[in-house]
Parts: C-alpha cells; sequence; structure tokens
C-alpha cells in the first residue's frame, strides 16, 4: 500500500505497532546478552512508559491534526461561500498557524479580486446600458429616413435633404463610437500615456487648430496667452485631445459673436490652462455631474452632443497626475481649469 493512500489512524497504528515490535527484539537482545530477569524488566517497564507516552502524544496530535483540518476546511468553504473568515489564533507560532495565517492573506486576496471583478461587472454593465440609449435615437432616425426614402416617392431635393439627414445620424454614430473607443482603451489599460518634455504651446495649437473652423463660422473671437519657452512633462497627443475637448465645449456652448480666451500660468508645481467663455454657463447643481460618462444637463438638450469630451478629458489629465477644476455661473460663461503637474 502506497504511504499517500494510508489514512492517518492507519499511518499511526502501524507506527505504534513498529515502536513494539522494535521495542520487543531490543528486549530479547539485552536478555540473550545479560541473562539478568532485572535488566529485562526495566527495559520492558522503560518501554512500556514510552509506549504510554507515545500513545499520549500520537493522540495529541491527532487531534490537533483533525482540529487544523477541520479549521482549514471551514476556511476553504468561507472562501468559496464569501462568507466571513474565521477567527485565527494570532499567539500561536506553530507550523499549522503559519499556514492559517497563509490562508487568510489568500483569503483577503480572494476577496480583494471578488471585489475588483465586481466592479468591473458593474462598470461593463453601465458602459453597456449607455452605448445601448446612445445608439437608440441615431439607429431609430436611420430606419425612418431609410424607409421613408424606399416607401415614399421623394423630389430630388427631397431624397438629396433625406441623405444630408443620414449623413448627420452616421456621423454622430461614428463620433459616439470613436469615442468610446478611446475612453475604453484608456480605461483597460491598452493605451498607456507616456509622459515626454514636451513645449505646452504645440500642443495647446493641435486642440485649437481642431475648433477653429467652427469658432469662424459662429464669428467667435478668440486669444490665447501662452509662454513659448514653457516645456512640461506630458502626453502631447491624449493632452491635446483633453484640451480639444474642453475647447469644442466652450464653442458649442457660446452663442454666436461670443469670446474665448485660454491663458497659461506656471505655477510652483502645476501650470495651469484656463479656457473661459462667454457662453450659458453651467448651474451650481450641475457642475459635479458634468465631468460624468454621457451626463447631458436638461438644458443643453437642443445644443448636439453626447457627453463623452469632459469625461475623456478629465481622464487623460487625471491620469497624467493632475486635475480639472470648473467655475461657472449661468448667463456669464465658464472657466474650465486644467492643471498639469510640471514634473
Amino acid at each position: 500500500m502506497k504511504l499517500q493512500n494510508l489514512s492517518v489512524r492507519a499511518f499511526l497504528r502501524k507506527i505504534a505497532a513498529g515502536t513494539m515490535f522494535t521495542a520487543a527484539i531490543l528486549v530479547l537482545i539485552f536478555y540473550l546478552l545479560t541473562k539478568d530477569v532485572r535488566i529485562v524488566t526495566c527495559g520492558c517497564l522503560l518501554t512500556g512508559a514510552f509506549y504510554i507516552w507515545g500513545i499520549v502524544f500520537l493522540h495529541y496530535f491527532q487531534k490537533k491534526l483533525s482540529l487544523f483540518t477541520d479549521g482549514l476546511c471551514r476556511t476553504l468553504d468561507d472562501m468559496m461561500d464569501r462568507t466571513e473568515r474565521p477567527q485565527i489564533d494570532y499567539e500561536a507560532e506553530t507550523l499549522l498557524s503559519r499556514i492559517s495565517h497563509r490562508l487568510e492573506r489568500l483569503y483577503h486576496v480572494m476577496q480583494k479580486t471578488r471585489h475588483k471583478v465586481e466592479l468591473e461587472k458593474e462598470d461593463l454593465q453601465s458602459l453597456i446600458s449607455d452605448i445601448s440609449h446612445q445608439t437608440k435615437t441615431p439607429i431609430a432616425n436611420l430606419k425612418m429616413l431609410n424607409d421613408t426614402m424606399l416607401t415614399r416617392p421623394l423630389t430630388e431635393e427631397k431624397q438629396k435633404e433625406f441623405l444630408q439627414a443620414t449623413g448627420a445620424q452616421l456621423d454622430k454614430l461614428d463620433f459616439l463610437i470613436q469615442g468610446m473607443v478611446k475612453t475604453s482603451r484608456l480605461e483597460t489599460g491598452v493605451i498607456t500615456l507616456e509622459k515626454q518634455a514636451a513645449p505646452v504651446e504645440d500642443t495647446l495649437v493641435h486642440a485649437i487648430n481642431g475648433v477653429l473652423a467652427l469658432m469662424e463660422q459662429k464669428e467667435i473671437s478668440f486669444s490665447v496667452d501662452c509662454p513659448s519657452e514653457l516645456i512640461v512633462s506630458h502626453d502631447k497627443r491624449w493632452t491635446s485631445e483633453a484640451l480639444f475637448n474642453i475647447l469644442d465645449n466652450a464653442v458649442k456652448y457660446t452663442c454666436a459673436g461670443g469670446s474665448i480666451q485660454v491663458s497659461v500660468q506656471e505655477w510652483e508645481m502645476y501650470v495651469k490652462i484656463d479656457v473661459t467663455d462667454t457662453g450659458r454657463g453651467i448651474p451650481e447643481h450641475s457642475q459635479g455631474a458634468i465631468f460624468k460618462r454621457f451626463y447631458r444637463d436638461e438644458a443643453v438638450h437642443d445644443i448636439e452632443g453626447i457627453g463623452i469630451g469632459l469625461y475623456l478629458a478629465r481622464e487623460i489629465i487625471t491620469m497624467q497626475g493632475g486635475y480639472i477644476s470648473v467655475e461657472s455661473k449661468v448667463g456669464e460663461g465658464s472657466t474650465f481649469s486644467v492643471f498639469l503637474p510640471i514634473k
């Protein structure tokens, strides 16, 4: 029979039998060598005493092992059932207590992993729900436009109008998908930001170029105050994306003929980039929610947008060790301040 197939009780019995057999052989040898009954008697008494203490030790060991295995099973059951962990004797210094400590650490690691998985699952469900909600309207509009063009006779002018409307809905879907791809790639770590020393002016110019056409169309006056020699460690591409989203919001919510000012200041630990507009402003109760994914205030539903630009901007700046703040008054405009760490 292989050792690993033996039960603990059978193993202890074999140990006891082996000990008795060895003791009997030794007593017999002593008797044959000395022919003295007293020595043999003393040997038998000594063997008996050792045997009794051996039985006591083995009984204690078996009981201790049984208690440990029971505790181990309870620990494993609790780890699988996600219930509270069993109490650990922190003052014990035995080998079994060391194993118990390792199991407790494993328990905490598993609980932490479960919690992380649950949070990721909630985020995924929220993301799927947001995507479903955001894509429902443009898809419904596309279906309606397509059905109308297929089932009704339309003039060439009307067909062109419908095609333009279809193109607008497709652009909205494309913008939504691109925004979601950027966000998910940043959140999941597929894309990591690489900070390098670069002029803030170049990053800012790249962001401004994306909104120049719309500013000219709305006749918005624009001014920039940025030191040309200011160099900061940052990810130029993604920081430009964040600044573009803030500027795009400023242009969208500023009425025709308004103004936007961008100013850059070097502080002791941060570079502060202010984007100030003369738009409609943000109510105080909404200022804490505007950076949430897909959030849009009821008052701005007449303006095109999906509510992901500011969320993406905050994620990009936060990942670089910075932050964004906002000051705004309804009817007077807003100032978004981007703080980038100098090092």
